[in-house]
């Protein structure tokens, strides 16, 4: 038996787990996400308790912030959960969430597979593209003190996980390396028809980038 006031307790621990946390990788882009999370799972057959509770505790340690320990985030929801008697069936699930949302350079072969983890994955990828997804994008590399842009060094594509966890190159380069990929490993319907629309955006922002940086425009 789920307790009713399970989500609301985990909004509450999520809030204060991230009080201080990078302005990407915030509360705000849980509440996104899970919102994204939300929307999607109205046209999937899922269950909605595990969509909320992955989508809400996907990001409580980000493995980028704790020098790229991936055992973090997964250590933290599952000790959480249990404190709040979540049977060991969702809880499992949920890490597994955690364990396989990241994209990781795109070169990250999945353990585990749910309806449940590709409605949260969409949604946490969809966060990454679009307005929202450039935004997020600066702000990291601002966060990182990145160049914004250098013609000199071409975007990495083809990255290993790890390459891709130690990346250090200008933000642009991640549009390349990231950011334009994801429209076509969407998992769900919804998810690729958001998806298309950030996409275009995306495109669009960059022309207008590269038209600026050469005094075009």
């Amino acid at each position: 038996m789920i307790n009713p006031d399970l989500i609301s307790k985990t909004i509450l621990f999520v809030k204060e787990k991230l009080e201080n946390a990078e302005g990407g990788h915030d509360w705000f882009h849980i509440e996104r996400v899970f919102k994204n999370s939300v929307l999607i799972s109205k046209n999937e057959v899922c269950d909605t308790t595990v969509v909320k509770l992955g989508a809400l505790l996907h990001d409580i340690a980000d493995s980028k912030f704790h020098d790229g320990d991936e055992s973090v985030g997964p250590r933290i929801a599952r000790e959480f959960l249990e404190s709040e008697n979540v049977d060991e069936e969702i809880i499992a699930h949920v890490v597994n969430i955690i364990e396989n949302i990241s994209y990781k350079g795109g070169n990250f072969e999945k353990k585990f597979s749910s309806i449940e983890l590709d409605v949260v994955q969409d949604a946490d990828r969809l966060d990454a593209i679009g307005a929202i997804g450039i935004a997020r994008t600066f702000n990291y590399g601002g966060f990182k003190n990145r160049a914004l842009y250098d013609p000199k060094i071409a975007p990495n594509s083809s990255m290993t996980k790890e390459e891709y966890k130690k990346n250090d190159s200008p933000t642009l380069n991640h549009f390349y390396e990231k950011l334009l990929l994801l429209k076509d490993k969407m998992n769900t319907q919804t998810g690729k028809q958001i998806a298309q629309e950030r996409h275009r955006y995306m495109e669009g922002f960059l022309a207008q980038f590269y038209a600026e940086w050469e005094g075009e425009k």
